[in-house]
């Protein structure tokens, strides 16, 4: 039954450790330590997946709000999918860091967000997911302003003010939801017994919309996006590989748990909330595309693209269909292996070559080939091409929007779909065709190879692989998640 703790505060005791180790313990010692301490968690989430069968109280705030953890099935996707990009962007770290400052502060704090984000995957009920969710924003805020640059410090307070705003948002609508319903406990259906068309079902929809607004700050939803494109080109990019492919995902977490679990679907839907969520979904995905296609920074470019895939998610969460649901599911971790392996690439460039901008990487391909045919690779799966994981989660995405009872929704986001599929590769593409199709007129006799080391290189391989696979073998996901998913609904 503890097993669920260790792989918590292991890596949270670990990091603080860190953090309070006042000598220097050399660069040699401190990645060999933190790849220990990054490995042992991992295989602790795994022990704990496959060992813990029932929920653990560890103890009372008051007697209506236990700090309770328990393992669902959506609790085995997201923690699987932090492991896996966590342990990846963690050794790719332990090259890409030689040329920064500060060591021991990042890993100590990377640490402390991997047990953080542990929690929120195994967190039980609202007040439990609430507070790590708090902890998840002040122990990831160091990994923004690592640098101490003055863009980097300015992009930590940005990221801190607008997720601190976003949850107190939340936290007004836990306080209603704690008077009127008899438990917080995370229920497949939802907890909430109010009509809504009485009179307090009518506040209640308010407060559901309050808190989709509050918890989509940490996703970037428009109009709350501007943080995270700020904060993505301020961070180490193997912070930034973290932060969104897994940190903002605490965003996606949090409004699956309270529509899904506390609210219910049967609440919402055809209310005014669906509606104007849909709407703000649909403006995020293509408003995300289009600024991403207009970027010329690289890492700024996949803040953007990381704004609009995510409401690829949210569409289809809004949508509360079965079909739209998995897709949904399915594009978490499909974004999450494409978009880690897109900062990691942005990151082994960068580190090798110096370089920014898209337009300054022109035959980046003859010099780094390995490096730009994993980047190829997981954008065509972001666009959406088979037989990557991104086709078939967008597959299931549209299918379930065209079949959902969501009026003109229905083909609005089947269209807003296809045109952002299609800015992706305007955004995307050119970074390939420019850099193995430099043109006539480029000198290629000077070029020689300059790909990073192997620590480098296999993260960047592995999560390439990973989202190859989610689309040659999705229904072990989809059979996995099949009966669960009819509950919810």
């Amino acid at each position: 039954m503890y097993l669920i703790l260790l792989p918590i505060l292991f890596p949270i005791l670990a990091g603080f450790c860190l953090l309070a180790y006042r000598k220097d313990p050399g660069r040699k010692l401190l990645t060999i330590t933190t790849g220990i301490c990054l490995v042992i968690t991992g295989a602790l989430v795994v022990v704990a997946l496959m060992g813990t069968k029932q929920g653990l109280t560890l103890f009372h705030l008051t007697k209506k709000l236990p700090i309770y953890f328990n393992i669902d099935k959506i609790s085995v996707i997201f923690s699987l999918l932090t492991v896996i990009v966590f342990l990846c962007a963690g050794f790719f770290s332990f090259v890409y860091m030689k040329h920064e400052q500060k060591e021991k502060r990042y890993y100590g704090y990377y640490l402390m967000a991997f047990g953080v984000l542990n929690a929120l995957c195994f967190a039980g009920n609202l007040i439990t997911f609430y507070l790590f969710f708090e902890l998840l924003t002040l122990s990831s805020f160091p990994l923004v302003l690592h640098t101490g640059s003055k863009e980097a410090v300015m992009a930590g307070l940005k990221y801190l003010f607008y997720s601190l705003c976003g949850a107190y948002a939340s936290l007004f609508g836990i306080y209603f939801l704690y008077h009127n319903c008899e438990t917080l406990t995370f229920t497949a259906g939802g907890v909430l017994q109010i009509s809504p068309a009485s009179r307090e079902g009518s506040f209640f929809l308010l407060i559901a919309f309050v808190m989709i607004l509050g918890f989509g700050v940490k996703a970037g939803m428009f109009p709350m996006h501007a943080w995270l494109p700020t904060a993505h080109p301020a961070a180490p990019a193997p912070a930034s590989a973290v932060l969104s492919a897994v940190i903002v995902k605490a965003g996606v977490l949090a409004l699956i748990r309270v529509i899904y679990f506390i609210f219910g679907t049967g609440f919402l839907q055809g209310s005014w909330v669906q509606t104007a969520w849909l709407t703000l979904t649909l403006v995020t995905i293509f408003m995300g595309s289009m600024l991403a296609y207009r970027e010329p920074v690289l890492k700024k470019r996949l803040a953007y693209s990381t704004v609009s895939q995510l409401y690829y998610i949210l569409f289809g969460l809004a949508v509360m269909n079965e079909e739209a649901f998995t897709g949904s599911l399915l594009h978490v971790l499909a974004h999450g292996f494409i978009k880690s392996t897109l900062f990691l690439t942005a990151g082994a460039i960068i580190y090798t070559t110096g370089k920014t901008r898209v337009d300054e990487l022109r035959g980046i391909g003859k010099k780094m080939p390995f490096t730009m045919w994993c980047y190829t690779i997981v954008s065509l799966g972001l666009i959406g091409i088979p037989p990557t994981g991104g086709f078939v989660s967008k597959w299931y995405l549209a299918m379930g929007g065209l079949t959902g009872d969501i009026g003109i929704f229905r083909y609005l986001g089947a269209a807003v779909l296809l045109v952002s599929a299609l800015l992706t590769a305007g955004y995307l593409l050119p970074l390939t065709i420019q850099g193995f199709f430099p043109g006539a007129d480029y000198d290629d006799t000077a070029c020689r190879k300059q790909e990073p080391a192997r620590l480098m290189t296999i993260p960047i391989l592995c999560l390439t692989i990973l989202s190859v696979l989610v689309g040659l073998f999705p229904n072990i996901i989809t059979n996995y998640l099949t009966d669960f998913v009819s509950t919810l609904l």
